[in-house]
């Protein structure tokens, strides 16, 4: 009757929050925080179909963070 209910332990945990340079993958807007590239030039870069740094989820474009380190490291200019 008189009965207080207990409040539900949370089911959904908070999301541990992972510094862009420990993901695998970027999204594109990262991965332009990342570098100081503009996000229509990676856009750009992304579709050009040997690019060796997308990598598609569905209709979603990532970047590989690795293999874009790798490639802009060996470029003067893009």
């Amino acid at each position: 009757m008189g009965n207080i209910p207990e409040e539900e332990p949370k089911k959904r945990q908070e999301r541990e929050i992972v510094p862009i340079d420990r993901k695998l993958n970027l999204t594109v807007t990262e991965a332009a925080e990342y570098s100081n590239i503009g996000i229509n030039k990676l856009n750009d870069m992304l579709r050009h179909p040997r690019c060796p740094f997308v990598l598609y989820v569905g209709n979603k474009k990532l970047v590989k963070r690795k293999q874009f380190e790798e490639y802009l490291a060996d470029k003067i200019e893009i």
